[in-house]
């Protein structure tokens, strides 16, 4: 993500009260119907607590802080199928702001879909780690995560510790991955690329062997309801996944769901924040954009659900770091990944996944 995503890997929600009637973009006549208050509306993840963590977290601050300011939750089960609302709506959006994976996000920038943040309204931005910016100033990264192996810690008596425990004989007919478009496996694909010693830009054909090899393992391509209940349940016994909601479900499973990050590394996955392009509250908007980067609403979310900051002048305590990516340690196992190319790719790589992996 970049000026273009930058291929280095590394880490480290605004709202203006209407008033009167004006020329001004952000238009207050539905406003003034209810006595001054500014409504955005918000489309985000509506999974994996993302949803209540982040009202809690983020939005209900940003309200207190700005009681002329309502935020409205629009919960959206990925990035792809908000992508496919924001484009049926794009001539009249209803969306004010979306948080969205990069590699989705770059196809909304580049379909005029976004638009780009002015930085004075936006201050925070001056602060994102490199890796958090976006070519132009359109939305910036607000988290970043990372992709790791969820296990059942009733059945598994060793926690895996390799991406290769995929292939154990232990786990045949035990394991779940979301194959691409998922993002999940997507990473994966640039990971076993990267440890079979090939370069994902030039071909994936060395991964796509090894995955040949891993599907008579898998248990389901499609996860339902999804990974972290499954492995949970004990219905699959490993499973590739996604820290932050790892994290959490690890807390709420009191234990039964363990995660690891393996040792040969992994990728980080970068939600962006969005303006939509046409949407009536810009001025409101930006604001809460700035808020979301800032570093105490990073910090809150990080302590609720274990996203890393992408706010360079964030801080957390020393136990909410050790569970996400922020760690020098876990920082220096990421793989460079360069997520414009990726969205140019992305269904590419999915026909090969449906052709040459799935079907085996």
């Amino acid at each position: 993500m970049t000026k273009r995503m930058s291929r280095r890997a590394v880490l480290p929600l605004l709202l203006a009260p209407a008033v009167a009637l004006s020329a001004c973009s952000t238009g207050t006549t539905s406003d003034e119907a209810n006595g001054g208050e500014t409504t955005i509306r918000l489309m985000a993840y509506a999974t994996g607590g993302f949803k209540e963590k982040y009202i809690k977290a983020v939005i209900e601050p940003f309200e207190q802080a700005n009681p002329g300011i309502k935020v409205e939750y629009d919960g959206v089960v990925s990035s792809a199928e908000m992508l496919g609302r924001l484009r049926t709506q794009k001539s009249n959006p209803t969306v004010d702001v979306s948080i969205m994976d990069l590699s989705v996000a770059e196809s909304a920038n580049k379909e005029g879909i976004f638009a780009p943040l002015d930085p004075a309204k936006v201050p925070n931005m001056k602060d994102l780690s490199e890796q958090a910016k976006v070519r132009d100033n359109f939305g910036p990264g607000v988290t970043f995560d990372n992709l790791t192996l969820a296990y059942n810690t009733k059945a598994v008596s060793t926690p895996p510790t390799s991406w290769n425990d995929l292939w154990d004989p232990a786990y045949k007919g035990k394991i779940s991955i979301s194959a691409p478009p998922q993002l999940d496996g997507i990473g994966l694909t640039v990971i076993l690329n990267k440890m079979l010693g090939g370069d994902y830009t030039a071909s994936i054909e060395p991964a796509i062997k090894r995955l040949r090899e891993l599907a008579p393992s898998v248990q389901t391509w499609n996860p339902q309801p999804d990974t972290y209940t499954l492995v949970k349940s004990g219905q699959v016994e490993l499973a590739l996944a996604w820290n932050a909601r790892s994290q959490l479900q690890h807390d709420q499973s009191n234990g039964a769901l363990g995660v690891v990050l393996p040792k040969e590394g992994s990728i980080m996955q970068v939600n962006t924040i969005n303006l939509v392009k046409g949407g009536k509250q810009a001025d409101a908007a930006q604001k809460f954009i700035d808020h979301a980067l800032s570093p105490d609403a990073q910090a809150a979310f990080s302590a609720e659900m274990f996203y890393a900051p992408t706010n360079m002048l964030t801080k957390v305590n020393d136990e909410v770091a050790q569970r996400t990516v922020m760690t020098p340690e876990k920082l220096k196992t990421m793989i460079a990944v360069d997520w414009n190319w990726l969205a140019e790719h992305r269904a590419e790589w999915t026909d090969v996944w449906r052709k040459d992996v799935i079907s085996n």
